[in-house]
Protein backbone atom coordinates (compact mmCIF):
# COMPACT_ATOMS: atom_id res chain seq x y z
CA UNK A 1 0.00 0.00 0.00
CA UNK A 2 1.36 3.41 -0.85
CA UNK A 3 0.65 6.98 0.09
CA UNK A 4 1.51 9.90 -2.16
CA UNK A 5 4.66 11.63 -0.88
CA UNK A 6 4.98 9.16 2.04
CA UNK A 7 6.35 5.95 0.59
CA UNK A 8 4.85 2.50 1.04
CA UNK A 9 3.19 1.36 4.22
CA UNK A 10 4.87 -1.64 5.80
CA UNK A 11 4.30 -4.42 8.27
CA UNK A 12 6.49 -3.90 11.34
CA UNK A 13 7.34 -6.63 13.85
CA UNK A 14 7.96 -5.63 17.46
CA UNK A 15 9.17 -8.01 20.18
CA UNK A 16 6.54 -9.40 22.51
CA UNK A 17 6.42 -8.17 26.09
CA UNK A 18 6.42 -11.77 27.32
CA UNK A 19 9.00 -14.49 26.65
CA UNK A 20 7.82 -17.23 24.32
CA UNK A 21 5.02 -15.15 22.82
CA UNK A 22 5.00 -14.25 19.10
CA UNK A 23 6.11 -10.83 17.91
CA UNK A 24 3.55 -8.06 17.60
CA UNK A 25 2.96 -6.94 14.02
CA UNK A 26 1.71 -3.45 13.18
CA UNK A 27 1.01 -1.53 9.97
CA UNK A 28 3.43 1.38 9.88
CA UNK A 29 4.45 4.30 7.75
CA UNK A 30 7.62 4.13 5.64
CA UNK A 31 9.50 5.95 8.45
CA UNK A 32 8.63 3.19 10.95
CA UNK A 33 5.92 5.02 12.91
CA UNK A 34 2.71 3.10 13.63
CA UNK A 35 -0.52 3.60 15.52
CA UNK A 36 -3.22 1.30 16.81
CA UNK A 37 -3.58 -2.30 17.77
CA UNK A 38 -1.29 -5.07 16.63
CA UNK A 39 -2.38 -7.80 14.27
CA UNK A 40 -3.12 -11.07 16.02
CA UNK A 41 -1.18 -14.18 14.93
CA UNK A 42 -4.35 -16.16 14.14
CA UNK A 43 -5.42 -13.44 11.68
CA UNK A 44 -3.41 -15.19 8.95
CA UNK A 45 -5.59 -18.30 9.12
CA UNK A 46 -8.24 -16.66 6.91
CA UNK A 47 -6.75 -14.58 4.09
CA UNK A 48 -9.92 -12.52 3.47
CA UNK A 49 -10.18 -11.67 7.16
CA UNK A 50 -6.44 -10.89 7.29
CA UNK A 51 -6.79 -8.46 4.37
CA UNK A 52 -9.67 -6.67 6.13
CA UNK A 53 -7.70 -6.41 9.39
CA UNK A 54 -4.55 -5.09 7.65
CA UNK A 55 -6.64 -2.60 5.63
CA UNK A 56 -8.30 -1.29 8.79
CA UNK A 57 -4.94 -1.04 10.60
CA UNK A 58 -3.44 0.85 7.66
CA UNK A 59 -6.26 3.39 7.72
CA UNK A 60 -5.91 3.81 11.51
CA UNK A 61 -2.19 4.52 11.16
CA UNK A 62 -2.68 7.06 8.36
CA UNK A 63 -5.57 8.89 10.02
CA UNK A 64 -3.92 9.12 13.44
CA UNK A 65 -0.35 9.95 12.38
CA UNK A 66 -0.89 12.00 9.23
CA UNK A 67 -4.34 13.41 10.01
CA UNK A 68 -5.62 12.70 6.55
CA UNK A 69 -8.20 10.43 4.98
CA UNK A 70 -6.83 7.62 2.87
CA UNK A 71 -7.41 6.38 0.27
CA UNK A 72 -9.32 9.11 -1.53
CA UNK A 73 -11.89 8.64 -4.27
CA UNK A 74 -10.49 10.32 -7.39
CA UNK A 75 -13.99 11.37 -8.44
CA UNK A 76 -15.17 12.94 -5.15
CA UNK A 77 -11.96 13.53 -3.17
CA UNK A 78 -13.59 11.72 -0.22
CA UNK A 79 -12.01 9.13 2.03
CA UNK A 80 -13.10 5.61 1.21
CA UNK A 81 -13.87 2.65 3.45
CA UNK A 82 -13.38 -1.06 2.90
CA UNK A 83 -16.54 -3.12 2.40
CA UNK A 84 -17.21 -6.71 1.52
CA UNK A 85 -18.95 -6.72 -1.86
CA UNK A 86 -20.02 -10.21 -2.85
CA UNK A 87 -16.99 -11.74 -1.14
CA UNK A 88 -14.47 -9.20 -2.45
CA UNK A 89 -13.05 -6.55 -0.12
CA UNK A 90 -13.51 -3.28 -2.00
CA UNK A 91 -13.02 0.45 -1.51
CA UNK A 92 -16.39 2.20 -1.20
CA UNK A 93 -16.98 5.96 -1.57
CA UNK A 94 -20.05 7.69 -0.13
CA UNK A 95 -20.10 10.31 -2.91
CA UNK A 96 -23.08 10.59 -5.24
CA UNK A 97 -22.77 9.95 -8.93
CA UNK A 98 -24.89 11.75 -11.50
CA UNK A 99 -27.97 9.71 -12.29
CA UNK A 100 -27.25 7.20 -9.54
CA UNK A 101 -27.78 6.66 -5.88
CA UNK A 102 -25.39 7.47 -3.10
CA UNK A 103 -22.15 5.59 -2.85
CA UNK A 104 -20.16 3.51 -5.29
CA UNK A 105 -17.35 0.99 -5.38
CA UNK A 106 -14.06 2.37 -6.70
CA UNK A 107 -11.84 -0.72 -6.80
CA UNK A 108 -10.99 -3.91 -5.00
CA UNK A 109 -8.61 -3.44 -2.06
CA UNK A 110 -5.16 -3.82 -3.59
CA UNK A 111 -6.26 -2.67 -7.04
CA UNK A 112 -6.56 1.11 -6.67
CA UNK A 113 -3.53 1.71 -8.86
CA UNK A 114 -5.35 -0.06 -11.70
CA UNK A 115 -8.55 2.00 -11.38
CA UNK A 116 -9.15 5.10 -13.45
CA UNK A 117 -11.16 8.24 -12.84
CA UNK A 118 -14.50 8.16 -14.67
Amino acid sequence: MTLPEQGPLQLLAQPSYEAGEPEYVYVGLANGEWHGNHLYPNTAEDSAHALAIVTDAAQDTVVELLWQAWPLCVEHNLGMHARDVEGLLSWWCAGRRSGGGPGHICAAVGALDTSRAP
